[in-house]
């Protein structure tokens, strides 16, 4: 009888609690990040060729396993003579390392549309446990009725932790590395 009455349990909730997956509308999302350049100025660049998924069975997104996978090789400053020196053995190397990753390994309901995001994020073949706060708002496409949900992330870091650039003075290019995901994610 007790066998009987977990399966029916089951049964009963289990499909509500079932893992959603999203995935990344990248023509309304974007990675873009800024940094210093000869201590006075910035110098703002993005990476034009990503993709983000997440499985979530939650409203809050609590219990959320985000991947994230960036093409290292789409660096974009508006400088094609910077961004080549970007791509080469110097900074990213990127015909060595093609990709930035990124997985969840927790996330966390701070309330009110808050997430705290823990995972590991891989850059030029060093990974380094991370942790980040997004915000998220939750919608409907009004083009085709599908959910969205839209993640804000902003972070940053320092480019040597990840051996980018290490010959490279702090005087011609800053260590932090300020950036900004926004993700609009699509259910289904």
């Amino acid at each position: 009888m007790k066998q009987l009455i977990i399966a029916f349990a089951l049964l009963t909730f289990g499909f509500n609690s079932q893992a959603q997956t999203w995935s990344a509308d990248v023509s309304h999302s974007n990675v873009v990040f800024t940094t210093s350049h000869m201590i006075v100025s910035d110098v703002d660049g993005s990476f034009k060729k990503f993709e983000a998924t997440m499985t979530s069975s939650k409203a809050d997104f609590s219990d959320a396993k985000i991947k994230m996978d960036i093409v290292a090789n789409s660096i974009n400053t508006d400088n094609e003579k910077r961004d080549a020196h970007l791509k080469s053995p110097d900074f990213f190397e990127v015909d060595k390392y093609e990709s930035i990753s990124f997985e969840s390994t927790s996330v966390k309901s701070l309330g009110n549309g808050k997430l705290s995001i823990s995972g590991k994020l891989s850059m030029h073949g060093v990974t380094k446990n991370v942790t980040f706060v997004a915000t998220y708002k939750v919608g409907t496409n009004i083009g085709n009725q599908k959910t969205i949900a839209g993640f804000k992330i902003n972070g940053k870091l320092n480019r040597k932790d990840y051996e980018i650039g290490t010959s490279t003075p702090v005087a011609v290019v800053g260590d932090e590395v300020i950036f900004k995901i926004n993700l609009e994610m699509v259910k289904g």
